[in-house]
């Protein structure tokens, strides 16, 4: 992994904290690095991105205040990814992450050459959302 990668995952994920990237931006800025995607776990409050030949950074990432919820909700978690990319007045990444961890999402995952992310609860039940057109 270059230091240029290095420095663009770990901006990336500073960016997405503080709002300062849109996940479309944010996508295009770790695609044009050579990542194919990465993973946030809500529970170990980890980022890994991740390179085609294997090699990968994990990051400390923040950890959402909300525990995440045992019982995983689909339609709650679907309503959050909505919020996230319509953009709606008051949307954060923080915000997302509350309520992401309050609909049960406990881990997802983003292929950027697959086009969607994966949403897994703590009992592995999944939603996959694909990225709008």
């Amino acid at each position: 992994m270059t230091d240029h990668q290095t420095e663009t995952a770990r901006a990336c994920l500073a960016a997405s904290w503080n709002d300062a990237m849109s996940f479309p931006q944010i996508v295009g800025a770790l695609s044009a690095a050579g990542f194919e995607g990465y993973a946030v776990d809500f529970r170990r409050a980890t980022a890994t991105y991740y390179l085609p030949d294997g090699d990968n950074l994990e990051l400390p990432a923040h950890r959402p205040a909300t525990p995440v919820a045992p019982a995983f909700d689909a339609r709650l978690l679907q309503a959050a990814i909505r919020e996230a990319q319509h953009q709606v007045p008051g949307y954060s990444y923080k915000g997302f992450c509350e309520k992401a961890a309050t609909a049960g999402c406990g881990f997802y995952l983003v292929s950027f050459s697959g086009r969607r992310a994966l949403y897994i609860g703590r009992t592995a039940e999944t939603h996959v959302e694909a990225f709008p057109d």
